[in-house]
């Protein structure tokens, strides 16, 4: 038995994340990200959700991830856990808010579920930024999990504000094309 833990990033991935150019605009980092989980449904690397993180003020991304549940076969690889453990492996530090670093945000496709709220909670950015909602995920068969309707004011009462909505119209169109084309809606024992 192994004691490490490894996942495969699609090929892709790097390419994506080096043609992005570090912006104060917090919509045009949005946009980015859902053309990151638009190319990961079209690519055939996962499912339809990306997530960055950046460096809050000036917009720089630390890194890029896609959600890789079913091409790495691992439940916990959702797009936002991939991006922070990337996020932190590149900065050398699980605490995303230690100090001297620049403040962090997380810009995810799809506002997050069950896991992947405690994985921000713990995780130190200051911001989250989302753009298709809980309702829009579900809408196409996902299972979000037993999340509190007041996800935002719990990581609020956290230290972490939330901006909702961002870009959702171009985020549900990535969830509503995943789903058009037979992309695999994978929840365990399908959300029982």
């Amino acid at each position: 038995m192994s004691n490490s833990l490894c996942f495969d990033l699609p090929d892709w991935l790097d390419v994506h994340a080096a043609a992005y150019v570090a912006t104060a605009d917090v919509e045009a980092r949005m946009a980015f990200v859902v053309d990151a989980a638009r190319r990961n449904v079209a690519e055939g690397t996962g499912g339809p959700f990306a997530a960055g993180v950046f460096e809050q003020v000036s917009g720089r991304l630390v890194a890029l991830g896609v959600n890789l549940v079913t091409t790495q076969g691992l439940s916990m690889l959702h797009a936002e856990v991939v991006a922070l453990a990337l996020a932190q492996r590149r900065l050398a530090t699980y605490d995303l808010g230690a100090a001297g670093l620049p403040p962090h945000e997380l810009v995810t496709s799809t506002e997050p579920c069950t896991m992947c709220l405690g994985a921000i909670g713990w995780s130190g950015v200051s911001r989250v930024v989302s753009g298709a909602t809980d309702a829009d995920a579900r809408s196409v068969g996902f299972d979000e999990g037993p999340k509190p309707p007041d996800w935002a004011q719990a990581l609020a009462a956290r230290g972490i504000s939330v901006n909702e909505g961002v870009g959702r119209a171009a985020a549900r169109a990535v969830l509503d094309q995943y789903r058009a084309q037979g992309g695999h809606i994978y929840n365990s024992r399908e959300g029982r």
